[in-house]
């Protein structure tokens, strides 16, 4: 028997139905992912599986005692006092009397007969509901969620209080968690953590999100609103991919053999005379069918046009950082850090939340001046900078205002273009682009800032965090337009699929220091894993870092035993070994520094990429293998 059932769920908010004849059954231990457009109706279906709204028509079947807790999408502005407070206010009143039990329990000593009194009532009341067992299962989640209790829930950052937030839920025990993009201002690693602890967490599972990557780690189904019908897609993501085309294909054959026939039903009744001879009242009765069948016809919404304006070419090198330290109070973020930009580079940078990656961009392009080092800016080089806090984005000037700055009339490579129109290019229609920014949702703001980069030419171009709040289909089209752009890119973005399909080098901050990394997202995993990590100025010589690795080695094992004389022809081999294979990755990174690599497909620079990395690993393989014969012959 389903754990919930939504039968024929209507919902409207204007003309068109936003829900419209929904359908939706959740079994025992499912994780169902529930994408769509941004404004298709997500959160609002969210609301009505937790009871929070009512639906306009249509009924809700659910199984006996059925608990249901949802994590909000933004972190609650009025949310204060310790995490064990906030976790426990999930509980109602119980949680309430836990939560003012411990603040008495603390002041007992200096609190007075005042405070005992207060102390004994809530004392009493914990019993009379026979709540203790609750404040066990409130330090059972914290212990799970490694949270600690007495910590002030206002001085943690965005992730962690995200996730004490989803404590609060968890405590609950619900059967039903509901999860409104949980990922949203999470790094990287809170992101791995939360698909770890989700894939084993025991209870059934609906969330939103636009990460491709989280929804191919944890979803069983997926559901889609589109144009107010919920449709189900069973399996993982690339079968929702693969049936989705599938359907839309079809879709617009059918929609293509309707207008056929409704067009020649027109030209019938056109005749006017020779209609009305025939008599033929059922004919015209069926033309008025196909017309209102045309009319109520939901049209999908269109996709976002985006296109990078053609500018100059930027001088050959774009950025040389030398020596860059620069800290906050005692904490430095950036230590002797040197980097080299050249033309066609396109580079990713990720790491925790509050590392320093927004402050190195800022450096990099020199809005901040460093504690100590150099930047050198390259020559013609025209930015355009995508602010992760839109702050270059005026909340009380219209949407239409804070493109133009003054005039309608925009010119679009060379060509006059009006306002309206070019933002209806990013699904703005005209009433919409003349409401204040200040009423745009998130996926509306990030819309409207790419469509204001987008109004000049560009050859060097920043994006701080782009993705957030982007539906897949405006992803897909931004990734397109950032893999054609030929000129260069620096790109943060905790988004992993989005940085393995962009950038062809990753800059990574990780214990301290900030290292360069052949390729994106999952090549920064594979060369972490074998040491394959490059300096901050440019990739290591292979046997240097082998090296090092085989000198950290126990020299305890020096001596052990005599070499084989199969081992003496391999240590007498290696040398030559070891040249041709440092040779080859010489020459691969030669190829790489010309600018004309990056005119390559994606697919060929990926594979290229995946090659050098095999080189540098086998490098370190075979290093180390020399240098242990090379003790033991000693």
């Amino acid at each position: 028997m389903p754990l919930l059932t939504l039968r024929n769920i209507q919902l409207s908010f204007g003309a068109a139905p936003l829900l419209s004849d929904v359908e939706l059954s959740i079994d025992k231990g499912e994780r169902l992912c529930l994408v769509g457009r941004n404004g298709a109706g997500k959160s609002t279906l969210m609301k009505i599986i937790a009871g929070e709204i009512q639906a306009d028509d249509g009924s809700i079947e659910q199984a006996q005692g059925l608990r249901v807790a949802r994590l909000v999408q933004e972190v609650p502005h009025d949310t204060d006092g310790s995490v064990f407070d906030v976790v426990a206010a999930g509980l109602g009143e119980e949680g309430r009397l836990l939560s003012e039990y411990q603040h008495l329990t603390r002041e007992l000593m200096d609190g007075g007969d005042a405070v005992m009194q207060r102390f004994e009532k809530v004392q009493a009341a914990i019993d009379d509901r026979g709540a203790w067992d609750i404040s066990q299962r409130v330090e059972t989640v914290l212990s799970r969620l490694n949270l600690d209790g007495d910590t002030d829930f206002a001085g943690l950052s965005g992730g962690m209080k995200r996730r004490v937030l989803l404590a609060q839920s968890l405590v609950q025990a619900p059967d039903i968690l509901l999860l409104d993009e949980p990922t949203n201002h999470l790094d990287i690693e809170a992101i791995r953590w939360l698909e770890d602890f989700l894939r084993q967490y025991e209870a059934t599972l609906v969330f939103i999100t636009h990460d491709r990557a989280f929804i191919r780690a944890l979803a069983t189904r997926i559901i889609e609103i589109d144009r107010g019908s919920l449709t189900s897609w069973p399996g993982n993501y690339e079968r929702y991919l693969e049936g989705k085309q599938a359907a839309l294909d079809a879709e617009e054959k059918a929609n293509a053999e309707f207008d056929k026939k409704l067009s020649r039903e027109e030209t019938w009744i056109r005749q006017g005379i020779k209609a009305r001879r025939t008599r033929n009242e059922g004919r015209v009765r069926a033309l008025k069918a196909l017309r209102q069948a045309h009319a109520e016809r939901r049209q999908r919404q269109g996709n976002v046009q985006l296109a990078a304006q053609d500018a100059n070419r930027s001088g050959k090198l774009v950025i040389e950082a030398e020596g860059l330290y620069q800290a906050y109070g005692e904490q430095s973020i950036l230590r002797d850090f040197s980097l080299t930009v050249m033309r066609g580079d396109r580079i990713g940078v990720i790491g925790p939340n509050g590392c320093g990656k927004s402050t190195l961009l800022k450096i990099l392009l020199g809005h901040l001046q460093p504690d100590a080092g150099s930047v050198q800016l390259g020559t013609k080089l025209d930015v355009a900078y995508f602010d992760q806090l839109r702050n270059t984005l005026d909340d009380n000037k219209s949407v239409i205002e804070n493109v133009t700055e003054g005039s309608d009339i925009l010119t679009i490579n060379g060509q006059p273009r009006h306002a309206i129109g070019y933002l209806q290019d990013f699904l703005f229609e005209p009433q919409r682009a003349r409401q204040p920014v200040s009423a745009l949702s998130g996926g509306e703001r990030n819309r409207l800032l790419l469509a204001k980069l987008f109004t000049r030419p560009f050859n060097l171009l920043v994006l701080d965090e782009p993705t957030n709040d982007l539906d897949a289909e405006t992803l897909d089209l931004l990734e397109e337009q950032l893999m054609a752009f030929e000129g260069t890119l620096l790109l943060v973005s905790h988004d992993r699929e989005f940085i393995d399909n962009v950038v062809t080098s990753t800059l990574v901050f990780e214990d301290g220091t900030v290292n360069e990394y052949v390729g994106g997202y999952q090549d920064w995993l594979r060369q972490r894993n074998t040491g394959g990590a490059a300096s901050a100025s440019g990739l290591q010589n292979p046997g240097q870092s082998a090296k090092k690795t085989a000198q950290k080695k126990d020299t305890a094992q020096k001596n052990v035993k005599k070499l084989s004389y199969a081992e003496k022809l391999e240590l007498e081999k290696l040398p030559a070994e070891l040249e041709a294979l440092e040779a080859q990755i010489d020459a691969m990174q030669q190829a790489m520094a010309d600018p004309g690599f990056y005119q390559q497909t994606p697919a060929d620079i990926a594979d290229f990429n995946q090659r050098l990395a095999a080189l540098q690993a086998k490098a370190e393989v075979r290093f180390a293998r020399w240098e242990a014969l090379d003790n033991a012959e000693s």
